[in-house]
């Protein structure tokens, strides 16, 4: 009887497992949703990681979406490496801290002020306070499916790792905040409208993926943003836009650029630390003045505007072209199309959603328009597409309800080595099904 080889990876899970809780610093990287155990890397360059076991494997996770320009850049380690001679954190302020503001404000021009901090859930959780001292209102409306980050009045009905876990809302979050957050279907006017009436009192803020990444990837259906901006309008609420996976990705200028929307309100993250930890928020001037010390709105964060991750984030939005846009463009068109293609000869029944380079596939057999759709998939379906495909040497999400992510290190090669390893994958997946039938 052959004896199963324990790997470096598996020996790593189990020592991390006593220190620290799943093992994990953030819940979907323990495989929990597809099986198995999870691999613990040790580098990565360009499109491609390396694990613990030296085994290399094309990723399509990309840190959840900032490396647009890959792993490791040449042009981004060496401007690290200068910054950090001069010193890695001062708690005061810096010029670099102005100039990424001022690259951000110019390619998200409804940013009119801006304010950084060390994450996308400090953004988002910051951004609701400003909201609500400006409105003198407290409920909040969001969209099932939609994850603003893990503060207490998000955790209703959220979509990513809370997704992935069956946990909708976590315990130890207080009814009474989350009775301040009312909950409407994402693509669906008609129960924003309704939701919005249970507010007595009004509605401080809507607050939406404009492209939602957290339930899967799912677009906006054409009037949807258009009619959010027009209801927060009449109502005197604020549109808040959570362009933390969206802000660059879609567009050099966001979703709000590409879709022609604009929020009152903007969290960003992920592509504007270009690697490092980094949130941002603002908005209009008249509503940013009331962050502290301008205003009374408190926010703080000691590591928040740090030099290396402003050095970072410049780098990265420096590099931004529409030849890199092009690109990506060009790269998901052809993975999509390629999945759907090998998907279908294997007789697997799968809806893909894509924008740019950001895509997911969906084992389900009907168009996913909302986080009800994106919960009727397959995912132990999923599960056995992700774990053949990290046989064949593709790492994927290890969830149905995360996007993949393209980078401009990804080639054509890379997605032609894709959609080979697919065929084989959805023809596993396929006949594990029919066994298990």
């Amino acid at each position: 009887m052959a004896v199963r080889k324990v790997t470096r990876s598996a020996k790593l899970f189990e020592r991390a497992q006593k220190v620290m809780p799943g093992g994990v610093s953030s819940p979907v990287r323990a495989f929990k949703a597809v099986g198995g155990e999870p691999r613990f890397m040790k580098s990565g360059k360009g499109a491609y990681i390396k694990d613990e076991d030296g085994r290399t494997y094309l990723d399509y996770v990309m840190s959840w979406g900032p490396l647009i320009h890959g792993h490791a850049p040449k042009g981004l380690l060496a401007a690290l490496g200068r910054a950090a001679k001069h010193g890695t954190s001062f708690g005061a302020p810096t010029r670099l801290e102005i100039e990424l503001a001022e690259a951000v404000r110019e390619l998200v021009p409804s940013m009119e002020l801006v304010r950084f901090t060390s994450s996308g859930t400090e953004a988002a959780m910051s951004v609701l306070r400003v909201a609500r001292a400006a409105t003198g209102r407290d409920a909040v409306i969001k969209f099932a499916g939609c994850y603003h980050g893990h503060a207490d009045g998000f955790l209703v009905d959220a979509g990513s790792g809370a997704a992935t876990l069956g946990v909708p809302t976590s315990p130890g979050v207080p009814k009474a905040a989350a009775a301040l957050t009312l909950t409407a279907r994402y693509n669906d006017l008609a129960s924003v409208e309704s939701v919005a009436e249970l507010a007595k009192d009004g509605v401080a803020a809507v607050l939406v993926e404009p492209i939602a990444g957290n339930m899967g990837l799912v677009p906006p259906e054409p009037g949807f943003l258009e009619g959010l901006r027009a209801l927060c309008d009449r109502s005197g609420a604020l549109l808040v836009f959570d362009e933390v996976i969206s802000g660059f990705r879609a567009s050099r200028g966001g979703a709000q650029h590409l879709l022609g929307v604009r929020p009152d309100l903007t969290c960003l993250g992920k592509i504007i630390g270009g690697g490092l930890p980094v949130g941002a928020y603002g908005g209009r001037e008249d509503l940013m003045r009331r962050v502290a010390p301008d205003g009374p709105v408190y926010q703080a964060g000691t590591l928040s505007g740090n030099p290396l991750a402003m050095t970072a984030g410049l780098w990265a939005l420096s590099q931004l072209s529409d030849k890199l846009y092009a690109k990506l463009e060009r790269l998901g068109g052809l993975l999509a199309e390629g999945l759907s293609d090998a998907a279908h000869r294997a007789g697997t029944d799968v809806s893909i959603n894509r924008v740019g380079s950001l895509l997911t596939v969906f084992f389900l057999d009907r168009p996913v328009m909302n986080y009800d759709d994106a919960k009727a998939s397959d995912t132990a379906a999923y599960g056995r597409f992700f774990q053949a495909m990290l046989a064949e040497g593709i790492y994927l999400p290890p969830s149905q309800f995360e996007a993949w992510f393209l980078s401009g290190a990804h080639a054509t090669r890379d997605v032609d080595d894709t959609i080979r390893a697919a065929r084989k994958a959805f023809e596993a997946a396929a006949t594990t099904q029919a066994v298990g039938d």
